[in-house]
């Protein structure tokens, strides 16, 4: 298939990622309507407020322009809560619901873009995938707003508890990082059911749906298949290197772990920003008050990112250990990857090394153009931008100092972050047998 717009019998062929990321854009503009609605905000935002916030929803970053909880009313935190649940498990996953709920037929037009959303490689078994990510989302969210709901109904009532506990499960598991408080959870920093039940939701999460219904379908380390081995290891690697190295770098620093009260406080937060940082973007100490050591620490994971066909962004565990496996090989002069007694082909790799690239172009462009005009610091821009192509949502606290240039940037790699960076190059590819065959020949490199 030649992935690029041509016409068939007089119609025009659109490639499905185009399909995607046009129904995203469409999605967006929706949001950026009804957050302009005087029922959705106590005085008028402007357009620039509202795409920004209608984006960073459906990209499930949590980058915010606005505090979320104060600027704007009931309606439009639902509206918000709604574009995140949108964005996060994927449109296609919901138009699928909604036809198998009346009854209807999928064809195979929808069936490939489904595939597409949710980064499949066979339009075989899409239905009972769909049907297993919908029952996980309602297992995980249902059992979220009970939990949470321990916490915030003492403090804030049943009715506001309750919305409470609601609006952060759904921004928990679909690794959004929206919070209605403008510190985040910053206020509940020892307290043990927010700093376990938020974190396994956005653990979850961010294993992809995949993953997921293995472990509860096979339940055996034997039966499960080779991503969700690679996932798993690669999930708790991280998980146990970030947590230590946070804690490691900031137990001193009086702007963050340092200036807790006992060291239950300095673990409960080193646990939870640990493990926030790849997808989330929750925070429970000031994220502006981290070294700079800490702050690389953290863009180095931000743009690894979680899992493929999960709620997160970044290039993903699987692409981050790929590409581990490829230098490795490299250097063992290994034509193939071997990992769980299997191999990877040169394919795989070529398309690890060519999501690697674009990313890093598009990170690179994107700090380029918000130095043009931003007069801060570099390193706060470089994390911004990181954190909106991670679709992560930390912030040092930029957000709010970005001119239209800026804000038109991180929009756009919020964007790019969440329809995938491979989307991109998916544009520009197309697939054709070469007609003229070269001789090799050989560079020096390195």
């Amino acid at each position: 298939m030649r992935l690029k717009w041509l016409r068939k019998g007089g119609r025009l062929q659109i490639p499905p990622p185009a399909i995607l990321a046009l129904l995203y854009a469409t999605l967006i503009a929706v949001g950026a309507g009804l957050l302009k609605l005087p029922i959705a905000t106590p005085a008028p935002i402007s357009w620039s407020d509202a795409f920004f916030t209608a984006t960073s929803a459906v990209t499930v970053t949590g980058l915010v322009v606005i505090d979320t909880g104060s600027q704007l009313t009931l309606f439009g935190q639902a509206v918000v809560m709604v574009l995140i649940q949108l964005g996060g498990l994927g449109l296609m996953t919901f138009a699928v619901l909604v036809l198998t709920m009346l009854g209807l037929p999928l064809s195979i037009s929808h069936r490939i873009y489904l595939r597409d959303d949710l980064n499949q490689t066979s339009i075989t078994d899409l239905l009972a995938l769909v049907r297993g990510i919908i029952q996980v989302v309602l297992a995980c969210e249902l059992l979220g707003v009970a939990l949470l709901a321990i916490v915030f109904v003492p403090e804030f009532g049943w009715a506001n508890g309750l919305w409470q506990a609601l609006f952060h499960t759904v921004s928990a598991f679909n690794n959004a990082g929206f919070a209605l408080f403008p510190d985040s959870l910053s206020r509940w920093v020892a307290d043990p059911i927010i700093n376990l039940v938020i974190p396994a939701l956005f653990i979850f999460g961010g294993l992809g749906f995949v993953v997921v219904t293995e472990l509860y379908g096979k339940r055996s380390w034997r039966r499960f298949s080779l991503h969700t081995k690679l996932m798993i290891v690669g999930t708790l690697g991280l998980i146990l290197w970030s947590v230590l190295l946070f804690a490691v770098l900031e137990w001193t620093n009086p702007a963050t772990l340092g200036g807790l009260d006992g060291i239950g406080e300095r673990l409960w937060a080193s646990w939870f920003q640990g493990v926030t940082t790849r997808t989330a973007g929750f925070n429970t100490v000031d994220i502006g008050g981290l070294y700079d050591s800490t702050a690389m620490m953290f863009m180095s994971l931000m743009v690894i990112g979680g899992g493929s066909t999960s709620t997160a962004g970044g290039i993903k565990v699987t692409s981050f250990i790929v590409l581990l496996l490829a230098t490795l090989a490299f250097f063992k002069r290994r034509s193939q990857l071997h990992v769980f007694g299997r191999s990877l082909g040169a394919e795989e790799v070529m398309k690890v090394l060519a999501l690697a690239m674009v990313s890093l172009m598009t990170v690179l462009v994107a700090i380029f153009l918000i130095m043009l005009t931003y007069e801060g610091d570099f390193l706060d821009a470089a994390f911004e931008v990181t954190s909106a192509f991670g679709t992560v949502g930390l912030s040092r606290g930029t957000t709010g100092a970005l001119d239209e240039l800026g804000r038109t940037v991180i929009i756009a790699v919020m964007f790019i972050g969440r329809v995938g960076p491979l989307t991109l190059g998916f544009f520009l590819a197309t697939r054709a047998k070469a007609r003229v065959a070269y001789p090799a020949s050989k560079v020096f490199l390195g």
